[in-house]
């Protein structure tokens, strides 16, 4: 298989997963879209720390070079969150769409600024697969694994936040649809972009795994704690460490 084959190909399946995912929300329970939240969060925690991050380290790129793009990547998409995901001015609106999305960090998004922040970060997204696939076929592998997984309980609270925006079921599931084209979009341009430059390669697995990183701490674990009780906490740690373990267990199958 090409590496472009493979790029398509992740991407294509992310999108597909995503939209399926947030057509399930119409019958799915709360307490299974937590469960989507959690494992989310350790398959990004298992790929920065047991994939992304060692392979940038391995190009021979400095250490401290790798890990202040990391750095800079965490400030980048802190500020672009601000930019891009509208907030209402006052401090009680939002209740409503926290009552019918109870896992998206943010309740005072409008379903415009969701689909324009949700088709930016699907491109982002399309073009760290590429990135990945381009340095080694593993690494990709697992960097499209993480990368769909955080998809799926993202789509599903952003469908949600559409419906409460008055949009229809069937609207907001081919707008969903369309912003998972942007990953598409972004594979095929990072794929061209990166074979003409690829000495920023470890530069943008850094930035890969500040996206990761950023999305696991700043936007998925905080959603977990609204459910704070021991066998709901027992319930997430084992879920997180199934996550990192599936990473662990793509890992050593493709390098066996």
């Amino acid at each position: 298989m090409s590496t472009l084959t493979a790029i398509l190909l992740a991407c294509f399946c992310g999108g597909l997963l995503s939209v399926a995912a947030a057509a399930a929300t119409l019958v799915l329970r709360t307490l299974s879209i937590s469960r989507l939240i959690a494992f989310a969060v350790g398959t990004l925690l298992g790929a920065v720390f047991l994939e992304v991050l060692p392979r940038a380290l391995e190009t021979g790129q400095s250490t401290e070079r790798t890990l202040a793009f990391v750095l800079l990547g965490i400030l980048l998409f802190f500020l672009l969150e601000k930019l891009v995901l509208w907030r209402h001015s006052h401090p009680d609106d939002g209740e409503e769409i926290a009552q019918h999305a109870e896992h998206q960090h943010d309740h005072g998004r409008s379903g415009l600024m969701i689909l324009v922040g949700d088709t930016f970060h699907n491109f982002c997204d399309g073009i760290l697969i590429a990135a990945a696939f381009m340095s080694d076929f593993q690494l990709g592998v697992v960097t499209a694994v993480a990368i769909i997984a955080h998809e799926i309980p993202q789509e599903v609270g952003d469908f949600l936040v559409l419906l409460n925006s008055g949009y229809s079921r069937l609207r907001a599931l081919l707008f969903n649809l369309g912003t998972s084209a942007a990953t598409l979009v972004g594979g095929l341009l990072g794929y061209f972009m990166l074979a003409a430059v690829q000495s920023w390669v470890p530069e943008i697995l850094a930035l890969a795994a500040a996206s990761m990183l950023y999305v696991a701490v700043a936007d998925l674990i905080p959603g977990l704690h609204r459910r704070a009780g021991p066998a709901a906490t027992l319930q997430q740690v084992l879920l997180i460490t199934g996550g990192i373990g599936m990473i662990a267990l793509v890992d050593y199958a493709l390098a066996h």
